[in-house]
């Protein structure tokens, strides 16, 4: 376990206190404070995991996020240094949710390795606590008796823990003291107690200032005023049925669906009775997303509602009867996974071409896949229906390795489209295909083929030098240089001078050339063995038998031998 320093400024110069812990699968995580500035350290991630950083860059270290999500950190390839990457808003984030992290993962590749991380994002003290409104209005019967309590419109500050909303205070007055509690949730709310009788005739109006502060250093606060206008007679608040209404919501249910109905009851009468209802203080976007009948107390959906953004809302509702008593519920509302988000394939590394002389089990790609969706909506298979030498094995996580099956060959396939298919287990289920195109690199693995297996010329004697005499040809089935043929004759010897003296080769064309002319009566048969090399490295070569005869022609006259004259 460590700990690292550092000093940041949000709005204020305050000591954030860092804090990594290596897990036993190689995984890290880290706590920074919300608003840090952009390229902040927030840690050597190198170091902390243990790796090499002078290979970091060779094994294309990255953070990944799934999905299209905004990235929030990113790794130094020169220091080994996890940095800010853009601005971390932790109320943007994760509204009120006690616990905000951001999760993702450090891939490298050459081998393939991951490692989870997680960023905790902790809460600091940007914003002050605001009333809904600007004036809080009471009316109270001066038949209300001393020590009667009146719950008040509670502020709301998007901090959480300490930094949220922690005292209420009023200004001193003759009529009200004020008393701080807190709910089952560890909400501060504040109620104005009655402590001397009111009376109508004497005084119609009370008007007080009620501030809020929160508990952040240096404390944040708001004020509201609280207009009291006395009247004769409404002694009880409206009360909810429930405090807390829970209900579960399938995503993508369409506009208008009933989510829940709350219900508050007044024993008043007439106009005291009435009860009517609002938000209190609930996100914006929630009020985009969910309806409030004030009559009738029905929360409908009013805009989509996606289990991959958000997956439970927490509505905060005021029951309030005619003459302003109030009292609040919870509405908390759990959205559940439907199969509506297709697997998605993703290419991250391809190596193209590939030799022809690969081993099987050779990794050619890393591919990834990933599906938004839940459980086993979101379990997702990954395959290759093409009979070709390749298979995909399951590596980390949602990672696979693709690797050939067997040998390859370049003179029999050049080039491979392969078809990846990706499905979730969802029902019904959904796929996604990607294809991937890669070719096969040569290698010199043919030599050079004669068309025949020897050559036979004739030639007569008494030739013209440099005559051609005849033509070998062998052929290579490999690309470029590897398959480029030179021809050249082996050295060897006849009647105890080189063959070179005799015959010539054209090295491109295979064309044997007479170096001279033949006489019959010296021989009668010229043997040379010609070479065809590949340009390959190392070259590959073969060779053949190039027989020549030599024919007679009438070039000597007779001459007598005996008697001697």
């Amino acid at each position: 376990m460590m700990q690292k320093g550092l000093l940041v400024t949000v709005s204020c110069i305050f000591l954030a206190v860092f804090f990594m812990a290596h897990t036993a699968n190689g995984d890290v995580s880290y706590s920074v404070p919300e608003e840090m500035k952009r390229g902040s350290v927030i840690g050597n991630i190198a170091k902390d995991l243990g790796l090499d950083v002078n290979r970091l860059s060779f094994r294309k270290a990255r953070i990944d996020i799934e999905g299209n999500r905004k990235r929030y950190s990113d790794i130094n390839l020169n220091t080994g240094e996890l940095t800010v990457a853009d601005r971390i808003d932790r109320e943007a984030l994760c509204g009120k949710k006690a616990s905000c992290v951001l999760k993702q993962e450090l891939v490298m590749e050459n081998p393939l390795e991951l490692h989870h991380v997680s960023v905790h994002v902790k809460d600091v003290n940007d914003n002050s606590p605001i009333f809904a409104k600007n004036v809080i209005n009471l009316e109270i019967s001066e038949s209300a008796d001393k020590g009667k309590r009146f719950l008040l419109e509670e502020a709301n500050d998007d901090d959480i823990g300490q930094n949220s909303v922690q005292s209420y205070s009023i200004e001193n007055n003759e009529y009200f003291v004020l008393s701080v509690q807190s709910n089952s949730l560890g909400e501060k709310y504040a109620e104005i107690i009655l402590n001397k009788e009111l009376d109508r005739e004497e005084q119609k109006e009370v008007t007080l200032i009620l501030s809020a502060v929160d508990g952040g250093t240096p404390p944040r606060s708001g004020t509201v005023a609280i207009h009291v206008t006395v009247l004769d007679a409404n002694d009880n608040a409206p009360v909810f049925s429930q405090a807390v209404y829970k209900v579960s919501l399938p995503e993508n249910s369409p506009v208008d669906t009933v989510v829940v109905t709350v219900s508050a009851t007044d024993a008043d009468e007439g106009q005291n009775g009435e009860v009517t209802y609002e938000f209190g203080h609930v996100m914006e976007e929630y009020k985009h997303l969910f309806s409030l009948d004030r009559r009738t107390g029905i929360i409908s959906i009013k805009g989509p509602v996606d289990f991959e953004e958000e997956t439970t809302f927490t509505l905060r509702i005021i029951a309030k009867d005619g003459s302003g008593l109030t009292s609040y519920a919870n509405v908390v509302i759990n959205v559940s996974d439907t199969n509506d988000n297709a697997p998605i394939i993703i290419i991250k590394s391809l190596n193209s071409p590939v030799p022809e002389n690969a081993s099987p089990g050779t990794e050619v790609g890393i591919i990834n896949v990933q599906d938004r969706d839940s459980e086993n909506n979101g379990q997702v298979r990954c395959f290759i229906e093409q009979n070709v030498p390749f298979k995909l094995v399951p590596s980390i996580k949602n990672y696979y390795s693709l690797v050939t099956t067997g040998e390859l060959d370049r003179e029999l396939v050049s080039d491979y489209n392969i078809t990846i298919t990706a499905t979730d287990e969802g029902s019904p289920p959904l796929s996604s295909t990607k294809n991937v195109y890669f070719t096969v690199a040569d290698v010199n693995d043919n030599a050079p083929v004669f068309k025949e297996q020897n050559y036979r010329a004739h030639v007569q004697e008494n030739n013209k030098p440099g005559s051609s005499i005849c033509s070998v040809s062998a052929t290579d089935p490999d690309w470029r240089q590897n398959g480029t043929v030179v021809y050249s004759l082996l050295p060897s010897d006849v009647s105890g001078a080189q063959i070179s003296s005799f015959l010539s080769i054209n090295g491109d064309t295979g064309v044997i050339h007479a170096v001279r002319s033949f006489d019959y009566e010296q021989f009668k048969i010229l043997k040379v063995l010609v070479l065809a090399r590949d340009n390959g490295s190392p070259p590959l070569s073969s060779n053949v038998t190039v027989s020549v005869f030599i024919s007679d022609e009438n070039d000597n006259t007779p001459q007598v031998l005996y008697p001697i004259s």
